[in-house]
């Protein structure tokens, strides 16, 4: 064996190390939270990587991993591969095909394993780190191809310089946005600490200044509503709602809170470890949240709280909470007595594991199931509501707390001895 061989095989033997060495951690080694998604099968990963050296040019190392692998399957895709590049009889966009190929892998598996294309990722993990770097506005394309804003966010630059929802950005600096991507804006403003636009609003036009800044998107708001019953809303289960629940159930305790509503409407879930940090408020360290469950092994993971508080908690919930959400919902169903108001749950009881390829684009697919604190499946089940009552259909032509028929259920639920 030359040098030149003897080096390509130990890239191949470091390699196989250390695909060999990936596990599943049960708790974050920092303060960065555990996903509802984890380490996942060597044989995926080794998929993946074979794809990623074929964008890089690196056929010739993976052949020879092929080849000691033994694994037909994986050569009958290289081969497949470079026979579509090599004798189709148009150019073949290389990204298009292994993105294809990877949302075909998806597919084949259960109904919460996903391709998830780069813009998309970008959008989705800025929601779940729940803070990003940019200027406070949420954008897209109308069917003219404008630039419209969908929404813009408190104490952010957009919102300081008047920026509104409805407005069309139509300009960068001096270049017409006509038929621009938003992505293509969002990647063009983002090479800039502070960027200049022109939008259109009622026909009248007006050219800002916006500054690139932290932006901190906000999963939970709260309120008193009456009798010092305390009410917090949290929209999903980002990196950062388990502290801004924590802060938000201090401010209504201070003041003196007699009961509460947690209303989890609409909250399709998120970190599975902010969901733990959230239900560790409430309970001590002698209760169950949830279980675990790999093949025929399973894990129960405990509170991490001091103490169990002594109010009443009612949780508001729908056929979209789902996940995290339902996790939270059924921890403190079962372990603190939590009386739970409104439509039967989603019904998501499986857990993913989120990759990332070095293209921006990402995938997600399912590596176990959990269990509720008593080693309960709700996946495709849900959890039934101990009062089951539907959202009224004035609600939704008038929003108030008055027309809202399952907040006030709620409400009597906890004003109840």
């Amino acid at each position: 064996m030359n040098k030149k061989e003897e080096k390509l095989q130990e890239r191949i033997n470091k390699l196989e190390d250390s695909l060999g060495k990936f596990e599943y951690k049960e708790k974050p080694e920092s303060k960065k939270k555990t996903p509802t998604f984890f380490t996942g099968e060597v044989v995926v990963l080794i998929i993946i990587t074979i794809i990623v050296s074929l964008l890089m040019g690196s056929i010739v190392t993976y052949k020879l991993i092929l080849e000691k692998q033994n694994d037909k399957e994986l050569q009958e895709f290289i081969s497949t591969y470079n026979d579509v590049i090599n004798n189709y009889y148009k150019q073949v966009d290389k990204k298009e095909l292994i993105d294809a190929a990877v949302n075909g892998m998806m597919e084949t598996l259960d109904k919460n394993s996903v391709f998830i294309d780069s813009n998309t990722s970008d959008t989705f993990n800025k929601q779940l780190e729940g803070s990003y770097e940019g200027y406070g506005m949420e954008i897209y394309n109308n069917d003219k191809g404008e630039i419209v804003v969908a929404a813009v966010y408190k104490n952010t630059s957009a919102a300081k310089e008047g920026i509104k929802a409805g407005d069309i950005i139509t300009k960068l600096f001096d270049k017409d946005l006509k038929d621009t991507k938003t992505s293509k804006f969002v990647k063009d403003a983002n090479k800039h600490d502070k960027i200049e636009i022109t939008y259109k609003r009622d026909n009248k036009v007006n050219t800002v200044t916006l500054e690139k800044q932290e932006v901190i998107l906000s999963s939970v708001s709260s309120r008193m509503i009456e009798d010092k019953i305390g009410y917090i809303r949290v929209t999903m289960f980002a990196e950062n709602t388990d502290e801004q629940f924590a802060e938000r159930l201090n401010n209504l305790e201070e003041k003196g809170l007699n009961g509460l509503i947690v209303d989890l409407r609409s909250n399709t879930g998120g970190y599975l470890y902010t969901a733990e940090q959230m239900v560790s408020l409430f309970l001590d360290s002698s209760h169950n949240i949830y279980q675990i469950k790999i093949k025929d092994k399973i894990t129960k993971h405990k509170s991490t709280g001091k103490e169990d508080k002594d109010y009443k908690i009612v949780i508001l919930v729908d056929h979209v909470s789902a996940s995290a959400a339902e996790v939270f919902t059924s921890a403190l169903k079962e372990q603190y007595g939590a009386i739970v108001v409104g439509e039967k749950t989603y019904g998501k009881g499986t857990v993913q594991e989120l990759q990332s390829l070095p293209n921006g684009d990402q995938y997600k697919f399912t590596t176990k199931e959990w269990l509720t604190s008593k080693g309960k499946s709700i996946d495709g089940k849900g959890i039934k509501p101990d009062i089951e009552i539907r959202l009224n259909d004035s609600y939704y032509t008038d929003p108030s707390d008055k027309t809202d028929n399952q907040l006030q259920e709620a409400l009597k639920e906890v004003k109840k001895n």
